[in-house]
């Protein structure tokens, strides 16, 4: 009975069938390996929960399936916003598929879901993505479970038409300023429709999107609430960009309804004009490419940090990207489009295309820039960094109560007492995470020598 509720529990999650996954995932009942010797199709399911480049990978698994010759054959399935939910039920109702995307990578190691990849790996990939690995990021212990891919690139995007009809000049690149350009759009535009600011704010993700990238940039001990150095949580960090967007909110410079705003509806409305600027990744140049096509005219600028300085670094967000899943009966298959993925063919069109950022050396040094419009502000910059893995995600699965994007979430619309927010948040986060490091969940400690501006210069050194 339990079996049966995970079941219809899952299918309801994914909003498909879930019969084609690994524990099903042969054709036919003649046995087949992975070099189909024996005329049966060897199926692999692939899990991704990204849209903006769905059409292009799509396309990419077809060749895949006519092309190999291993007789295997990939059904990709593009996952909505519940996508970390639908993987734990598909791995406890043991239904997870073979290859899946990887947005957590500590916390799907400690529960089993992904097999290492050292073994499968040529000495001649393992050459290519040496300087690329990151610990606790791809690897732990030796053992490699993912490669990198591509990074998100974080970004304040705008509309040039609307900045020039509000009489601003330039982008903001303080917070001040900011808040500032957002009710003087919202003055001359809103009875258009028009509006300063937007996030998606039906979620935590609409505060993070937001602060966790001008965080970055403002301070040089952390982000994702974690300070590197004292090794403990610190949301003290958010304060004055938690404000600002109170105060966008009380001056009435957000889209109306931005508290039920996933991205997707937002981006379709910046493709209308409707919207002044938002802060968002290096996905946008393929979104306004292909999912809202879209003829304003629009750019993208670095973050603005709280009081204009760059002390830290912008985070760029990646390292990790697909895996095996520890469950799959057809890793060896598996392993075939996963080399098939990280090849250098198919990584210099991804970048060449402007899909992402390229964090592969042998990407990046071709000399090839993509030519997509929109995606020369998002080329990497100095300021631009991978940050040392944190344990924030891994925290906030023991964690009692509220989260913080989505405390600061609460905050923005209704308002309150910012400071005690603040204190109740560090006093729950470091609870969390003293338990998990006497657990020996996470071996991430303190690092006094920590400084974020150290970071930068590693992926470019263009200023």
């Amino acid at each position: 009975m339990v079996k049966k509720w995970i079941i219809l529990t899952l299918s309801a999650v994914l909003a498909l069938s879930l019969g084609g996954c690994s524990s099903d995932s042969s054709n036919n009942d003649a046995p087949a390996d992975s070099k189909g010797t024996t005329g049966a199709k060897t199926k692999i399911i692939y899990w991704t929960p990204d849209r903006h480049d769905a059409d292009f990978m799509k396309a990419k698994v077809d060749k895949f399936n006519q092309t190999n010759r291993d007789n295997i054959e990939v059904e990709m399935n593009v996952m909505g916003d519940n996508y970390p939910q639908a993987v734990d039920i598909s791995f406890a109702s043991k239904q997870a598929p073979d290859v899946l995307q990887i947005n957590d990578f500590q916390t799907y190691y400690k529960k089993g879901y992904l097999a290492p990849i050292n073994s499968y790996m040529s000495d001649e990939m393992k050459a290519t993505f040496k300087d690329s690995l990151i610990e606790n990021k791809n690897t732990i212990d030796g053992k490699i479970f993912t490669l990198p891919n591509t990074g998100q690139i974080w970004r304040l995007i705008y509309n040039k038409d609307i900045f020039k009809k509000a009489g601003i000049a330039t982008p903001p690149t303080t917070l001040a300023e900011m808040v500032v350009a957002a009710k003087k759009i919202t003055e001359v535009g809103k009875s258009e429709g028009i509006y300063g600011f937007a996030s998606p704010f039906k979620s935590g993700n609409g505060f993070w999107r937001a602060a966790n990238t001008i965080a970055g940039v403002s301070n040089n001990t952390g982000i994702d609430g974690y300070n590197y150095k004292t090794g403990q949580f610190d949301f003290g960090m958010y304060k004055d960009i938690a404000l600002a967007l109170r105060q966008m909110k009380e001056d009435g410079s957000m889209l109306p309804g931005v508290e039920n705003l996933d991205i997707d509806p937002l981006r379709a409305q910046f493709a209308q004009g409707k919207i002044g600027m938002y802060i968002n990744h290096s996905a946008e140049p393929g979104v306004y490419k292909d999912q809202f096509p879209t003829t304003e005219n629009w750019g993208a600028v670095p973050v603005p940090s709280i009081d204009g300085t760059i002390k830290g670094a912008s985070q760029i967000i990646g390292g990790s990207y697909i895996g095996i899943s520890a469950d799959s009966a057809h890793k060896e298959a598996a392993w075939k489009f996963l080399e098939y993925v990280y090849s250098k063919e198919l990584q210099s069109e991804y970048y060449e295309k402007g899909y992402g950022i390229s964090l592969i050396p042998a990407v990046l040094n071709s000399g090839k820039k993509p030519s997509i419009p929109g995606i020369e502000g998002f080329l990497p910059k100095r300021v631009d960094a991978i940050y040392p893995a944190n344990p924030s995600i891994i925290t906030e699965s023991s964690l009692e109560g509220m989260k913080w994007a989505e405390a600061f979430n609460v905050f923005v619309f209704t308002g309150g007492d910012v400071d005690a927010i603040i204190k109740d948040l560090d006093t729950r986060y470091n609870t969390s995470l003293e338990k998990l490091r006497a657990a020996g969940t996470t071996n991430i400690v303190a690092d006094p020598n920590f400084d974020a501006a150290k970071l930068q210069g590693k992926l470019s050194t263009e200023e």
